[in-house]
């Protein structure tokens, strides 16, 4: 996912300076953390990614070996994990004007540009607000102020939810109610997924998802 990503948007590039093309706001967000400490380059993101899982690798001793019937069933439970978000999201769309209004300004997007800024949603949103937000609250709440697990969790859960969801507003889209709070609830049920199942299954059930909206949107025409 990661080449295929890297690659895409290379001939699609949408850094800050490509203002006709859209930017996938936490990939343009890892850019400027770079640019802080005087670091620039598109492939940075990629290069934190593949650093951030080595090093997971490493930590819990994982096998080198290669397993394709694991890699299969991941990509199995990504379908499976994805598809309800596109429901309950399809059921918004329908009945709630506001969040029905976002889609055509997406949908007008080449279904090719959909598709690659879906793999790139589901790798750098995933890294940003389940790995690494869950993984400082965790530290902040638990370890620092030591609040105890049962409350920590949920609080965690929530907090990088509302972050998840406050993201999407820092693009063109105007704030909705609707979609907020839409989203609060995809930020919930991601975490959970990447908790019980794991970043991987994490990243494939978003990117699923995305992808599905995708094809919905090259079939159906909103007024």
């Amino acid at each position: 996912m990661l080449i295929f990503y890297q690659v895409a948007s290379a001939i699609n590039p949408w850094v800050p300076e490509h203002g006709s093309v859209p930017q996938l706001e936490a990939f343009t967000l890892m850019l400027k953390f770079f640019a802080v400490f005087g670091v620039a380059g598109s492939y940075f993101p990629l290069l934190a990614v593949v650093a951030i899982l080595l090093a997971w690798h490493l930590a819990r001793k994982d096998k080198w070996t290669l397993e394709p019937k694991l890699y299969a069933g991941m990509v199995a439970e990504s379908i499976i994990w994805g598809i309800p978000i596109f429901i309950i999201g399809l059921a918004l769309m329908r009945y709630t004007p506001a969040a029905a209004a976002t889609a055509p300004m997406l949908a007008k997007l080449p279904f090719k540009l959909q598709i690659v800024l879906s793999f790139g949603a589901g790798i750098y949103e995933e890294l940003l607000f389940r790995l690494i937000a869950i993984t400082a609250l965790n530290i902040l709440l638990i370890d620092v102020f030591e609040v105890p697990v049962p409350a920590a969790i949920p609080c965690i859960i929530v907090i990088s939810a509302i972050l998840f969801s406050a993201y999407h507003y820092l693009g063109p889209e105007s704030f909705q109610m609707s979609t907020f709070l839409f989203r609060i609830g995809i930020g919930v049920y991601l975490a959970g997924i990447y908790i019980y199942r794991g970043f991987g299954i994490a990243v494939g059930a978003h990117t699923v998802y995305d992808i599905i909206v995708a094809a919905y949107w090259q079939t159906h025409q909103y007024q």
